[in-house]
């Protein structure tokens, strides 16, 4: 067993990790190392394991062994305590100028260890255009012994300045089989339930592991693919939309709100609320009025992207469910997403046309596209449903 052998379904792109990871230690042993490179942008389509493929990277550089995964470097890796890996991980709807050149100030600096100093940068095409800019001088001038690996959904989502100068990965979609294959044998999930939620997830292996170990999450996904034989009329229309952005505010609640309490509470601390002495608490606590307000508005963008997030899924789970329409008004021999609703299939795919699919997958394509550009999400959604429910209109 290595690092490597985490990767579902993506052996050409281990295969291609390895050998860099044994260039890296030939280069830290003065050969040439050949194949090693400063910057690396894994990509791949969401679920693919872009961020799980760059941790193994960054364990197999930092590993004597090359990623044996059983030492005590693989282990500090795998469980974010290395003191020479530093991952980022984008929480709100982007990454700013500020905090890129604070990373790059932090990336600077040699290793703790000896080795290399990695910088695995999860969601980078979340960085903003001055960001993007920050990022690039940083990694067109490198230190000698810091490697940046950035993860992003394809390469034209980097900016090209950026593209260029790294060494590019791309992940592929797991098949069904390997997901299923990996949720029996490591999650200890019924084969039969793994190959469910292998299916119905299109290949996201993160969410296949949810849909198979949670409940709730197989609830959701039920009420989400329902709401096409719901849509009868106006008023059931904006009910759905209401539905589904009520449930990802809750999400979005229920995600952020220990989490905001408890950063609030302790800036309030580190700037002197509950603190003694004449002046002290009221004067450190005007101080930090904008510190607070920063923390506030991050957090409020955190929100934000958790609504999204949570939109963006039950969207694209309503996509694959009117492919499969699709795939059954043209006969088609293909693997289903929602193969345990065929009934609902059946009946939508004999009481519409294909152009009526095809407008109906658009009308999501667009409220997603809408969604990202910060369009009001009730409005958006209302819209949608109603193209749902009237595809010609």
């Amino acid at each position: 067993m290595t690092v490597f052998d985490d990767l579902v379904g993506q052996e050409q792109a281990a295969a291609v990790l390895q050998r860099a990871a044994a260039a890296a230690a030939e280069a830290l042993a003065g050969g040439r190392g050949a194949g090693m490179t400063h910057a690396w942008l894994f990509t791949g389509p969401p679920g693919s394991g872009r961020s799980e493929a760059a941790q193994a990277f960054a364990a197999a550089l930092l590993c004597p062994d090359l990623g044996c995964g059983h030492c005590d470097m693989c282990h500090q890796v795998s469980v974010g305590s290395h003191p020479d890996v530093e991952t980022v991980r984008p929480q709100g709807l982007s990454y700013s100028v500020k905090q890129t050149r604070e990373l790059v100030l932090r990336a600077s600096g040699a290793p703790t260890l000896g080795r290399w100093r990695v910088i695995l940068f999860e969601d980078a095409d979340r960085a903003t255009e001055a960001a993007a800019n920050a990022l690039l001088k940083a990694i067109e001038e490198p230190p000698p012994r810091t490697v940046w690996l950035l993860c992003s959904p394809a390469p034209d989502d980097m900016v090209i300045t950026i593209r260029s100068r790294c060494r590019v990965v791309t992940l592929r979609t797991p098949s069904t089989e390997a997901i299923a294959h990996v949720l029996s044998t490591r999650d200890d999930v019924p084969f039969e339930t793994a190959e469910f939620a292998a299916r119905a997830t299109r290949g996201h292996i993160g969410r296949a592991r949810r849909l198979a170990l949670d409940e709730e999450t197989r609830r959701r996904r039920d009420a989400v693919l329902a709401l096409p034989r719901t849509l009868t009329g106006l008023g059931q229309c904006v009910e759905a939309a209401e539905r589904l952005v009520k449930t990802s505010s809750e999400d979005a609640e229920e995600a952020t709100a220990h989490l905001n309490e408890a950063e609030t509470t302790e800036l309030r601390k580190i700037y002197g609320e509950g603190s003694t002495g004449k002046g002290l608490n009221k004067g450190l606590v005007r101080g930090g009025a904008g510190a607070i307000k920063d923390l506030e508005d991050r957090q409020k963008s955190r929100a934000t992207r958790i609504k999204r997030d949570s939109l963006d899924v039950a969207l694209l789970d309503l996509v694959a469910f009117y492919r499969d329409v699709l795939a059954v008004q043209f006969g088609a021999a293909v693997e289903l997403s929602a193969e345990d609703r065929s009934a609902d299939l059946e009946a939508l795919a004999s009481s519409s046309s294909p152009e009526d699919t095809l407008r109906r997958i658009d009308a999501i394509m667009l409220c997603r596209e809408r969604l990202a550009a910060n369009v009001n999400p009730q409005i958006a959604v209302e819209a949608l449903t109603l193209s749902l429910w009237r595809p010609r209109l």
